[in-house]
């Protein structure tokens, strides 16, 4: 049930439920019809008595209905974000039925898995060609020494391939493979071989399509589902699709697939707060059943397994990632815009420049980890560099 204030706020009479969000608002720097990049333009009064009444899900169902705009988005999620704002949001019956429904129900089951990702990442292997840049890479990029996505996604690349210190001819599993960027730049640079497996069925296709000629095995399956003996284990982007209830059978799957001696490493965005599940409007239209972890519930779901050798944060620049996918994916609607339709631009551009605007504020990270077992020595290239 709703909290006592959420109840209070919802029940308000439209130009009453106005006033609030224009003060709530006004104390994060944003004008309501201001001329400030980050300042509002409501279109349909209704909005303010949704917004209370339905948090952040209706904050963003109103946005992809045109009840309100605004010029940069990205800014004004920067500054609500710093205020919290969004904590006032999320204390309603929406947030309390998402968080009852993760505690009772594995949301990231073998079975729910499959219609989870077919959700996102089987719509269409042309937006995200022209979105991601030319590896498919759909995890953030690292920018210290680029210019452009392409580059700060090889360097991406590169890092994880140091820290975990591959050489020729080690092999490698890949947990959530995606397209096969990581798979094939290891395959390329460092003479390795690797395994890769994803439950989309679009991403692999891409995947064999466009690196026969490496010595790369792209699956359609579960993570869970991962056999064999590696000298290395990664995963890039799956974390977050795990789910909180199955972080331990993770890290004991993981000890079980590397050899002796074998390094594992993890790429992830994490929260700053441990939750069960994620913000309501990103749960219902652009990842369903998924979570943030947060570090600590990450390292405990490590303890007996392995020893922490680093973890590095580069969550600013998922930023800069997001922001030049959001600029491919503007530039390319033009040739998408029959097969998506408007609708479907206004929810991408939301998701886009929410998620730049949350990481600019510091409220979500992106962490990786090197780990090795006790007793290992420490991999030559896991510092943070």
């Amino acid at each position: 049930m709703a909290s006592a204030t959420q109840k209070l706020l919802s029940s308000l009479d439209p130009r009453r439920a106005q006033d609030v969000c224009r003060d709530l608002l006004a104390s994060a720097g944003v004008t309501v019809g201001g001329d400030k990049p980050w300042d509002i333009q409501v279109h349909d009064d209704r909005t303010w008595s949704r917004v209370l009444r339905d948090g952040t899900l209706g904050a963003g169902e109103a946005y992809e209905e045109g009840w309100w705009d605004c010029p940069a988005l990205d800014q004004f999620i920067d500054r609500v974000m710093r205020i919290r704002l969004g904590e006032t949001l999320r204390e309603n019956w929406t947030i309390v039925a998402h968080a009852v429904r993760a505690r009772i129900m594995n949301l990231q089951s073998i079975t729910r898995a499959l219609d989870n990702v077919h959700r996102h990442y089987d719509i269409g292997n042309d937006l995200y060609e022209a979105m991601l840049g030319g590896r498919l890479l759909y995890t953030c990029a690292y920018w210290p020494n680029a210019k452009t996505l392409d580059e700060a996604q090889d360097a991406k690349l590169d890092l994880v391939c140091r820290k975990i210190g591959l050489s020729p001819g080690m092999r490698v599993l890949d947990l959530g493979c995606g397209w096969g960027g990581f798979a094939a730049f290891a395959a390329e640079r460092y003479k390795v071989s690797v395994t890769g497996l994803t439950v989309a069925q679009e991403q692999v296709k891409w995947a064999h399509d466009r690196y026969p000629h490496l010595p790369i095995d792209i699956r359609l399956e579960d993570y869970r589902n991962a056999t064999g003996s590696y000298d290395a284990v990664v995963s890039i982007g799956l974390m977050e699709h795990v789910g909180w209830k199955n972080y331990r059978n993770y890290m004991e799957l993981v000890d079980r697939l590397l050899v002796p001696g074998g390094v594992a490493f993890v790429h992830t965005i994490a929260g700053n707060t441990p939750r069960t599940h994620i913000d309501p409007w990103f749960d219902k239209y652009i990842f369903p059943n998924s979570v943030l972890p947060t570090l600590a519930r990450l390292t405990a779901a490590m303890e007996d397994f392995f020893v922490v050798e680093d973890v590095h944060n580069i969550g600013e620049d998922y930023d800069l990632t997001l922001m030049a996918w959001w600029k491919n994916f503007d530039a390319a609607w033009p040739t998408l815009r029959a097969k998506y339709g408007d609708a479907f631009y206004r929810r991408w551009k939301y998701y886009l420049l929410v998620c730049a605007g949350a990481f600019r504020s510091r409220g979500q990270q992106l962490f990786q980890f090197v780990m090795t077992r006790p007793g290992t020595p420490a991999p030559r290239g896991r510092r943070s560099s």
